[in-house]
Protein backbone atom coordinates (compact mmCIF):
# COMPACT_ATOMS: atom_id res chain seq x y z
CA UNK A 1 0.00 0.00 0.00
CA UNK A 2 1.73 3.23 -0.90
CA UNK A 3 2.15 5.39 1.98
CA UNK A 4 1.51 9.34 2.09
CA UNK A 5 4.56 10.79 2.97
CA UNK A 6 5.18 14.48 3.60
CA UNK A 7 7.29 14.80 0.07
CA UNK A 8 4.50 13.15 -1.57
CA UNK A 9 2.08 15.57 -0.25
CA UNK A 10 4.17 18.75 -1.34
CA UNK A 11 4.60 17.23 -4.56
CA UNK A 12 0.98 16.70 -5.32
CA UNK A 13 -0.01 20.22 -4.06
CA UNK A 14 2.53 21.72 -6.20
CA UNK A 15 0.93 19.61 -8.80
CA UNK A 16 -2.38 21.07 -8.18
CA UNK A 17 -1.24 24.95 -7.47
CA UNK A 18 0.13 24.66 -11.18
CA UNK A 19 -2.97 23.41 -12.37
CA UNK A 20 -5.00 26.54 -13.69
CA UNK A 21 -8.14 27.12 -12.51
CA UNK A 22 -10.77 27.75 -15.67
CA UNK A 23 -13.51 29.53 -14.69
CA UNK A 24 -16.97 28.07 -15.21
CA UNK A 25 -18.32 28.23 -18.31
CA UNK A 26 -21.45 31.11 -19.62
CA UNK A 27 -24.08 29.26 -20.11
CA UNK A 28 -25.58 32.58 -22.15
CA UNK A 29 -22.59 33.02 -23.95
CA UNK A 30 -23.15 29.88 -26.75
CA UNK A 31 -26.68 32.51 -27.40
CA UNK A 32 -24.15 35.33 -28.23
CA UNK A 33 -22.38 33.75 -30.42
CA UNK A 34 -25.81 32.86 -32.37
CA UNK A 35 -26.97 36.32 -32.17
CA UNK A 36 -23.58 37.30 -33.64
CA UNK A 37 -23.59 35.20 -36.55
CA UNK A 38 -26.81 36.90 -37.74
CA UNK A 39 -25.25 40.07 -39.71
CA UNK A 40 -28.72 42.06 -39.64
CA UNK A 41 -28.58 41.46 -35.24
CA UNK A 42 -27.44 44.71 -33.75
CA UNK A 43 -27.76 44.04 -30.20
CA UNK A 44 -29.15 41.58 -27.46
CA UNK A 45 -30.07 41.65 -24.05
CA UNK A 46 -31.71 39.26 -21.73
CA UNK A 47 -33.11 39.26 -18.29
CA UNK A 48 -34.27 36.12 -15.94
CA UNK A 49 -35.35 36.09 -12.78
CA UNK A 50 -34.97 40.41 -12.43
CA UNK A 51 -31.42 40.26 -13.88
CA UNK A 52 -29.27 40.66 -16.39
CA UNK A 53 -27.70 37.82 -17.68
CA UNK A 54 -26.54 39.09 -21.35
CA UNK A 55 -25.74 42.59 -22.54
CA UNK A 56 -24.09 42.22 -26.28
CA UNK A 57 -23.46 44.79 -29.15
CA UNK A 58 -22.61 43.30 -32.58
CA UNK A 59 -22.50 45.92 -34.75
CA UNK A 60 -24.90 49.17 -34.95
CA UNK A 61 -25.60 51.87 -32.19
CA UNK A 62 -24.56 51.59 -28.87
CA UNK A 63 -26.41 49.93 -25.78
CA UNK A 64 -27.58 53.18 -24.56
CA UNK A 65 -28.84 54.90 -27.91
CA UNK A 66 -32.62 55.27 -28.73
CA UNK A 67 -33.25 52.86 -32.00
CA UNK A 68 -36.42 52.69 -33.80
CA UNK A 69 -38.27 49.97 -32.82
CA UNK A 70 -40.79 50.30 -35.58
CA UNK A 71 -43.81 48.38 -35.10
CA UNK A 72 -43.22 47.58 -31.66
CA UNK A 73 -44.81 50.72 -30.99
CA UNK A 74 -48.03 48.91 -32.06
CA UNK A 75 -47.59 47.10 -28.30
CA UNK A 76 -47.09 50.27 -26.62
CA UNK A 77 -50.21 51.74 -27.91
CA UNK A 78 -51.82 48.99 -26.73
CA UNK A 79 -50.19 49.36 -23.30
CA UNK A 80 -51.38 52.78 -23.03
CA UNK A 81 -55.05 51.62 -24.40
CA UNK A 82 -55.50 49.47 -21.23
CA UNK A 83 -53.86 52.61 -19.16
CA UNK A 84 -56.57 54.69 -20.51
CA UNK A 85 -58.90 51.78 -19.20
CA UNK A 86 -57.67 51.61 -16.06
CA UNK A 87 -58.43 55.41 -15.31
CA UNK A 88 -61.65 55.15 -17.02
CA UNK A 89 -61.07 56.85 -19.83
CA UNK A 90 -62.53 54.18 -22.27
CA UNK A 91 -65.60 52.74 -20.88
CA UNK A 92 -64.72 49.52 -22.64
CA UNK A 93 -62.87 47.35 -25.38
CA UNK A 94 -66.84 47.06 -26.63
CA UNK A 95 -66.81 50.95 -27.09
CA UNK A 96 -67.40 51.93 -30.52
CA UNK A 97 -65.98 55.27 -32.21
CA UNK A 98 -68.75 56.54 -32.55
CA UNK A 99 -69.11 56.32 -28.65
CA UNK A 100 -65.80 57.63 -27.63
CA UNK A 101 -64.07 59.87 -30.79
CA UNK A 102 -67.61 60.53 -32.96
CA UNK A 103 -65.06 63.75 -34.22
CA UNK A 104 -62.42 61.39 -36.03
CA UNK A 105 -64.76 59.71 -38.45
CA UNK A 106 -64.73 61.70 -41.79
CA UNK A 107 -67.90 62.85 -43.64
CA UNK A 108 -68.90 60.32 -46.20
CA UNK A 109 -67.28 57.37 -44.51
CA UNK A 110 -69.38 54.14 -44.65
CA UNK A 111 -71.93 54.20 -41.46
CA UNK A 112 -70.32 51.06 -40.14
CA UNK A 113 -67.06 52.83 -39.06
CA UNK A 114 -68.68 54.38 -36.95
CA UNK A 115 -69.56 50.82 -35.11
CA UNK A 116 -65.44 50.07 -35.10
CA UNK A 117 -64.34 49.28 -31.75
CA UNK A 118 -61.45 49.70 -29.73
CA UNK A 119 -61.14 45.95 -29.64
CA UNK A 120 -61.37 45.70 -33.14
CA UNK A 121 -58.19 48.72 -33.54
CA UNK A 122 -56.29 47.29 -30.96
CA UNK A 123 -56.22 43.25 -32.64
CA UNK A 124 -56.03 44.84 -35.86
CA UNK A 125 -59.70 43.50 -36.87
CA UNK A 126 -61.05 46.37 -38.01
CA UNK A 127 -62.11 45.19 -41.38
CA UNK A 128 -60.83 48.12 -43.47
CA UNK A 129 -58.69 48.38 -46.56
CA UNK A 130 -55.02 47.57 -44.83
CA UNK A 131 -52.78 50.69 -44.93
CA UNK A 132 -49.28 48.65 -44.43
CA UNK A 133 -47.13 46.99 -47.09
CA UNK A 134 -47.44 48.07 -50.41
CA UNK A 135 -50.35 50.81 -48.94
CA UNK A 136 -48.61 52.18 -46.96
CA UNK A 137 -46.58 55.50 -49.01
CA UNK A 138 -49.67 56.66 -50.34
CA UNK A 139 -51.48 56.27 -47.00
CA UNK A 140 -48.33 58.92 -45.11
CA UNK A 141 -49.11 60.82 -48.37
CA UNK A 142 -52.12 61.70 -47.91
CA UNK A 143 -53.31 64.76 -46.43
CA UNK A 144 -55.14 63.59 -42.71
CA UNK A 145 -54.20 59.51 -41.74
CA UNK A 146 -57.30 59.16 -39.91
CA UNK A 147 -59.66 60.39 -42.25
CA UNK A 148 -57.38 58.33 -44.81
CA UNK A 149 -57.31 55.36 -42.76
CA UNK A 150 -61.12 55.28 -42.07
CA UNK A 151 -62.27 56.22 -45.78
CA UNK A 152 -61.11 52.70 -46.99
CA UNK A 153 -63.43 49.69 -47.85
CA UNK A 154 -63.90 47.17 -45.65
CA UNK A 155 -62.79 43.99 -47.03
CA UNK A 156 -63.72 41.86 -44.07
CA UNK A 157 -66.46 42.28 -41.52
CA UNK A 158 -65.04 43.79 -38.42
CA UNK A 159 -63.60 41.23 -35.49
CA UNK A 160 -63.37 38.41 -38.63
CA UNK A 161 -59.92 38.15 -38.94
CA UNK A 162 -56.80 39.72 -38.76
CA UNK A 163 -55.78 42.69 -41.32
CA UNK A 164 -52.25 44.10 -40.54
CA UNK A 165 -52.29 47.79 -40.37
CA UNK A 166 -50.37 50.54 -38.87
CA UNK A 167 -53.83 52.48 -39.83
CA UNK A 168 -55.22 50.66 -37.17
CA UNK A 169 -52.89 51.60 -34.34
CA UNK A 170 -52.82 55.07 -35.25
CA UNK A 171 -56.40 55.40 -35.32
CA UNK A 172 -56.47 54.07 -31.86
CA UNK A 173 -53.33 56.48 -30.87
CA UNK A 174 -56.04 59.46 -32.16
CA UNK A 175 -58.80 58.10 -29.95
CA UNK A 176 -56.40 57.82 -27.12
CA UNK A 177 -55.30 61.42 -27.64
CA UNK A 178 -59.49 62.27 -27.64
CA UNK A 179 -60.03 60.66 -24.51
CA UNK A 180 -57.66 62.04 -22.16
CA UNK A 181 -56.74 65.27 -23.86
CA UNK A 182 -53.02 64.26 -24.21
CA UNK A 183 -51.00 63.95 -27.28
CA UNK A 184 -49.93 60.51 -27.36
CA UNK A 185 -46.59 61.49 -26.87
CA UNK A 186 -47.37 62.80 -23.09
CA UNK A 187 -48.99 59.41 -22.36
CA UNK A 188 -45.98 57.35 -22.97
CA UNK A 189 -43.94 59.69 -21.28
CA UNK A 190 -45.94 60.04 -18.33
CA UNK A 191 -47.85 56.41 -18.23
CA UNK A 192 -44.98 54.14 -18.73
CA UNK A 193 -41.97 56.46 -19.41
CA UNK A 194 -41.84 58.16 -16.01
CA UNK A 195 -43.05 54.88 -14.26
CA UNK A 196 -40.75 52.61 -16.01
CA UNK A 197 -37.43 55.09 -15.92
CA UNK A 198 -36.77 55.41 -19.67
CA UNK A 199 -37.05 58.02 -21.91
CA UNK A 200 -39.22 58.63 -24.77
CA UNK A 201 -38.01 60.75 -27.53
CA UNK A 202 -40.54 62.50 -29.26
CA UNK A 203 -41.58 60.92 -32.89
CA UNK A 204 -43.28 61.37 -36.08
CA UNK A 205 -46.34 63.39 -36.17
CA UNK A 206 -49.27 63.30 -39.21
CA UNK A 207 -50.37 66.35 -40.87
CA UNK A 208 -52.79 67.44 -38.37
CA UNK A 209 -50.12 67.46 -35.70
CA UNK A 210 -51.12 63.56 -34.15
CA UNK A 211 -48.53 61.66 -33.12
CA UNK A 212 -47.77 58.30 -35.17
CA UNK A 213 -49.77 55.14 -33.58
CA UNK A 214 -48.08 51.84 -34.06
CA UNK A 215 -44.76 53.18 -35.82
CA UNK A 216 -41.66 54.92 -35.76
CA UNK A 217 -40.94 55.00 -31.82
CA UNK A 218 -37.19 54.66 -30.31
CA UNK A 219 -36.08 53.40 -27.10
CA UNK A 220 -33.02 52.01 -25.96
CA UNK A 221 -32.38 48.33 -25.10
CA UNK A 222 -32.69 48.85 -21.51
CA UNK A 223 -36.25 50.85 -22.16
CA UNK A 224 -37.40 47.80 -24.15
CA UNK A 225 -36.21 45.05 -21.40
CA UNK A 226 -37.90 47.89 -18.75
CA UNK A 227 -41.29 47.51 -20.75
CA UNK A 228 -40.93 43.78 -21.20
CA UNK A 229 -40.09 43.48 -17.80
CA UNK A 230 -43.67 45.07 -16.83
CA UNK A 231 -45.68 43.25 -18.52
CA UNK A 232 -44.13 39.57 -17.37
CA UNK A 233 -44.28 40.89 -13.76
CA UNK A 234 -48.32 41.46 -14.41
CA UNK A 235 -48.61 45.28 -15.04
CA UNK A 236 -45.63 45.96 -11.75
CA UNK A 237 -42.29 47.93 -12.15
CA UNK A 238 -39.94 48.80 -9.23
CA UNK A 239 -42.96 48.42 -6.86
CA UNK A 240 -45.62 50.71 -8.84
CA UNK A 241 -48.62 49.22 -10.81
CA UNK A 242 -47.83 50.66 -14.10
CA UNK A 243 -51.33 48.64 -15.64
CA UNK A 244 -53.51 46.34 -14.27
CA UNK A 245 -52.84 42.71 -13.87
CA UNK A 246 -55.93 42.03 -15.32
CA UNK A 247 -54.99 44.04 -18.56
CA UNK A 248 -52.02 42.58 -19.09
CA UNK A 249 -53.34 38.85 -18.36
CA UNK A 250 -56.29 39.68 -21.38
CA UNK A 251 -53.76 41.50 -23.86
CA UNK A 252 -51.67 37.86 -23.31
CA UNK A 253 -54.91 35.61 -24.50
CA UNK A 254 -55.22 34.96 -28.01
CA UNK A 255 -58.01 37.13 -29.95
CA UNK A 256 -57.05 36.65 -33.53
CA UNK A 257 -53.94 34.98 -35.53
CA UNK A 258 -51.17 36.36 -37.66
CA UNK A 259 -52.19 35.19 -41.77
CA UNK A 260 -48.34 35.82 -42.40
CA UNK A 261 -46.48 34.05 -39.30
CA UNK A 262 -49.04 32.09 -38.01
CA UNK A 263 -48.43 33.27 -34.34
CA UNK A 264 -51.64 33.66 -31.94
CA UNK A 265 -52.34 37.30 -31.24
CA UNK A 266 -53.55 38.94 -28.23
CA UNK A 267 -53.87 42.88 -27.51
CA UNK A 268 -50.52 44.19 -29.03
CA UNK A 269 -48.40 41.12 -28.70
CA UNK A 270 -47.64 37.59 -31.20
CA UNK A 271 -47.98 34.74 -29.02
CA UNK A 272 -46.10 31.59 -28.85
CA UNK A 273 -44.99 28.07 -27.35
CA UNK A 274 -41.97 26.16 -27.08
CA UNK A 275 -40.55 23.90 -24.47
CA UNK A 276 -44.25 23.56 -22.94
CA UNK A 277 -43.31 27.43 -22.30
CA UNK A 278 -45.65 29.91 -23.16
CA UNK A 279 -44.09 33.62 -24.56
CA UNK A 280 -45.60 36.63 -26.38
CA UNK A 281 -43.40 38.86 -28.63
CA UNK A 282 -43.66 42.86 -29.70
CA UNK A 283 -42.23 42.63 -33.33
CA UNK A 284 -41.34 45.62 -35.56
CA UNK A 285 -39.87 45.35 -38.85
CA UNK A 286 -36.68 44.44 -39.48
CA UNK A 287 -36.25 42.37 -36.48
CA UNK A 288 -36.80 44.71 -33.77
CA UNK A 289 -37.94 42.75 -30.70
CA UNK A 290 -39.42 42.62 -26.83
CA UNK A 291 -40.04 38.65 -25.79
CA UNK A 292 -41.66 37.77 -22.66
CA UNK A 293 -41.46 34.14 -21.26
CA UNK A 294 -43.37 34.51 -17.53
CA UNK A 295 -42.95 30.85 -16.26
CA UNK A 296 -39.54 31.35 -17.06
CA UNK A 297 -38.75 34.64 -15.30
CA UNK A 298 -37.17 36.02 -18.79
CA UNK A 299 -37.74 39.15 -20.90
CA UNK A 300 -35.31 39.89 -23.70
CA UNK A 301 -35.34 42.60 -25.94
CA UNK A 302 -33.13 42.46 -29.65
CA UNK A 303 -32.37 45.04 -31.89
CA UNK A 304 -31.46 44.71 -35.63
CA UNK A 305 -30.90 46.79 -38.94
CA UNK A 306 -34.24 48.90 -39.55
CA UNK A 307 -33.55 49.19 -43.41
CA UNK A 308 -34.02 45.58 -43.99
CA UNK A 309 -36.49 43.67 -43.83
CA UNK A 310 -37.44 40.17 -41.42
CA UNK A 311 -40.10 38.19 -42.93
CA UNK A 312 -41.46 35.05 -41.37
CA UNK A 313 -39.34 32.67 -43.91
CA UNK A 314 -36.60 34.43 -43.39
CA UNK A 315 -34.56 36.92 -41.20
CA UNK A 316 -37.39 36.70 -38.51
CA UNK A 317 -37.44 32.65 -38.97
CA UNK A 318 -33.92 33.10 -37.48
CA UNK A 319 -34.84 35.04 -34.89
CA UNK A 320 -37.66 32.44 -33.81
CA UNK A 321 -34.75 29.99 -33.91
CA UNK A 322 -32.78 32.25 -31.68
CA UNK A 323 -35.33 32.33 -29.05
CA UNK A 324 -36.94 29.11 -29.75
CA UNK A 325 -34.10 27.01 -29.96
CA UNK A 326 -31.27 28.57 -27.48
CA UNK A 327 -32.73 31.30 -25.39
CA UNK A 328 -35.69 29.15 -24.15
CA UNK A 329 -33.55 26.16 -23.42
CA UNK A 330 -30.70 28.11 -21.75
CA UNK A 331 -33.18 29.57 -19.67
CA UNK A 332 -35.08 26.30 -18.89
CA UNK A 333 -31.65 24.38 -17.68
CA UNK A 334 -31.04 27.82 -15.72
CA UNK A 335 -34.54 27.14 -13.68
CA UNK A 336 -32.74 24.13 -12.34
Amino acid sequence: MHRLTRRSFLAAAATLSATPVLPQSDPWQPVANRARALDQCHALMVHQGGRQVLAEIFRGPGLTRAVPVKSVSKTIVAALTGAALDRGELPSLDASLGQVAPGLIPSGADPRVADITVEHLVTMQAGLERTSGANYGGWVSSGNWVADALSRPFVATPGSRMLYSTGSFHILGAVLAEVSGQSLLTLARRRLGQPLGIDIPAWTRDPQGRYLGGNEMALTLDGMVRFGEMYRQGGAFDGAQVLSADWVSRSLQMRTRSPYSGLRYGYGWFLGRAGGHDYALARGYGGQVICIAPTLDLTLALTSDPTRPARSGGYFGDIMQLIEGAIIPVAQAQMG
